[in-house]
């Protein structure tokens, strides 16, 4: 089963085959060429590329002035993006994984997401934070969370979260070009999983607008980042039984596609919202009450979530935790036949 992204608006027919890690890898360079201002930095990115590679041959390329290592900390890593900001510069640093953004979130919620309007206008923080995020990988409860509801909560962060290595190119360009900062989770279980053809010239893709994956009239299903090609493997499932399910990646949470969301459900009537973080707080809870405050008198059965529990991310039980297809699928039955 592959997953490719339907929308392709670059007018390139040069296109190369790459993974989701490759993806990153190619905007990264070609930000880093386009713009003198764009630093790269984290924890082991330079010399040996990041702990998954993303930032692989950059430091060789780009020298170390604008392509570093830097101390074990958190903390210092995010105050220095910062600070980097209000000196002119659009910094993109890589905390190693999702897990260890919380010693910089007062850094994060208290002074990147603030300065814009603290300042009046007068001082913007176009930094990009890119981190792996989600589990998957048997990485134990310190290196597979999903902490992206931390982030949509507060005001003047965007949240990105792609799905495919088309998307995450095209995002990534997007997110370091804007003067706001963005939180930039990327499904490391998705990193190798899959190749898709990527354009080679230059191409960016608008935040708030999610993509179509699937088209279909019986019910929705709604999902982000690692979660998709499961979603899609369910929706294949419906079809097979003569069911026909719309398919909808949000690609970013804040903004989200609020337009694309409710066309689609008024559509169908019914759905079903996936994601890995744990039910409690999750953002897609936000999604259901809006579907539930426009659509109300619509609905022909109560929104459907599947999402993680509400434990510590597990060791050993992977395939439990995580929103399946089957668990989908159950979900979708919940729905249809109610």
């Amino acid at each position: 089963m592959t997953m490719q992204s339907p929308e392709k608006p670059s007018s390139s027919p040069i296109r190369k085959p790459l993974n989701l890690i490759q993806a990153i890898n190619e905007a990264l360079r070609e930000e880093l060429l386009r713009d003198q201002s764009v630093l790269v930095f984290g924890e082991d990115v330079a010399k040996r590329g990041g702990v998954f590679l993303a930032t692989e041959g950059l430091q060789s390329e780009f020298g170390k002035k604008r392509v570093f290592d830097t101390p074990l900390s958190e903390a210092s890593i995010v105050g220095a993006a910062v600070g980097m900001c209000v000196r002119g510069l659009r910094p993109v640093a890589e905390i190693q994984f999702a897990d260890y953004l919380y010693p910089g979130f007062d850094q994060i919620v208290s002074q990147a997401a603030k300065i814009r309007y603290r300042s009046g206008g007068g001082f913007y923080c176009p930094m990009v934070i890119r981190t792996p995020s989600g589990g998957g990988v048997r990485g134990g409860n310190h290196h597979s969370q999903s902490p992206e509801s931390y982030f949509t909560h507060t005001p003047g962060l965007k949240v990105v979260m792609p799905s495919t290595p088309y998307d995450a190119k095209g995002l990534l360009k997007e997110a370091i070009r804007l003067d706001d900062p963005v939180m930039f989770f990327e499904p490391k279980r998705l990193y190798r999983s899959f190749k898709e053809d990527v354009p080679l010239d230059d191409y960016t893709i608008p935040f708030g607008k999610a993509a179509t994956r699937m088209e279909g009239s019986d019910i929705t299903l709604i999902g982000y980042g690692g979660v998709m090609p499961d979603v899609i493997k369910a929706a294949e499932a419906l079809k097979a039984e003569g069911i026909h399910p719309e398919v909808l990646d949000l690609r970013t949470l804040i903004p989200w596609d609020r337009e694309a969301v409710l066309s689609s459900v008024a559509k169908t009537g019914r759905v079903v919202l996936i994601s890995e973080a744990p039910r409690t707080s999750n953002f897609m809870g936000e999604v259901a009450y809006v579907i539930q405050e426009e659509l109300f008198d619509q609905m022909l059965a109560p929104v459907v979530q599947v999402a993680g529990f509400d434990t510590p991310y597990p060791y050993a039980l992977d395939k439990v935790y995580l929103p399946g297809p089957n668990r989908i699928l159950r979900a979708a039955a919940k729905s249809l036949g109610y």
